[in-house]
């Protein structure tokens, strides 16, 4: 009998390995989609929140993971009133016209302890290639091994004036780097 049970869990085992990736839901209120940018002499921050998100995550094979984020450009914060309404302006982001950036992965690699995550980026109606860094994290107060409460710490740069957000480039830089904290729980959890 016991060698029935072990000859079965051999036969299961490469099954698990084959599991479907797990759909995971995003804490919006618990994340947070951060840009820096160069203002004159300095830089500043801003953020933006997120509309929306389907993350299918495989943390066993990264490669079998799927990213759908959409952020609310019309919800776009600075640290000064003029620099939120300059980059919400037809000149930069146009959120009148574009209320919505979007980021569809195309391809998630294993890089070191994390993943490279290459997708399509959607600015102001114009879609280009952008990759992004993604660290995974347990969440604080979890126990080791729990995956029902996962934080995504991902990290990358694009060039503002390559999706046509150029206005004010005398007082902004063209490069924009972003630092998003993705809070995510288990469907169902």
């Amino acid at each position: 009998m016991t060698s029935l049970i072990a000859a079965i869990a051999l036969v299961l085992m490469p099954l698990a390995a084959l599991a479907d990736p797990v759909r995971y839901l995003l804490e919006p209120d618990r994340s947070t989609v951060g840009f820096t940018y160069s203002f004159g002499d300095g830089s500043d921050d801003g953020t933006m929140p997120v509309l929306g998100a389907d993350l299918l995550v495989d943390l066993d094979t990264p490669s079998r993971s799927q990213v759908d984020v959409t952020v609310n450009v019309r919800g776009a914060r600075t640290g000064f009133f003029l620099a939120t309404e300059a980059l919400r302006s037809a000149q930069v982001l146009d959120a009148a016209t574009y209320p919505t950036i979007r980021f569809r992965s195309t391809r998630v690699t294993p890089e070191g302890t994390g993943a490279r995550i290459d997708g399509e980026l959607t600015i102001r109606g114009i879609t280009l290639p952008a990759t992004l860094m993604a660290q995974f994290y347990r969440q604080q107060g979890t126990v080791a091994g729990d995956r029902n409460r996962l934080s995504i710490y991902l990290t990358g740069s694009v060039s503002r004036s390559a999706f046509g957000a150029s206005g004010f480039a005398a007082e902004v830089g063209d490069r924009v780097d972003l630092r998003i904290l993705a809070r995510i729980r288990r469907e169902g959890t």
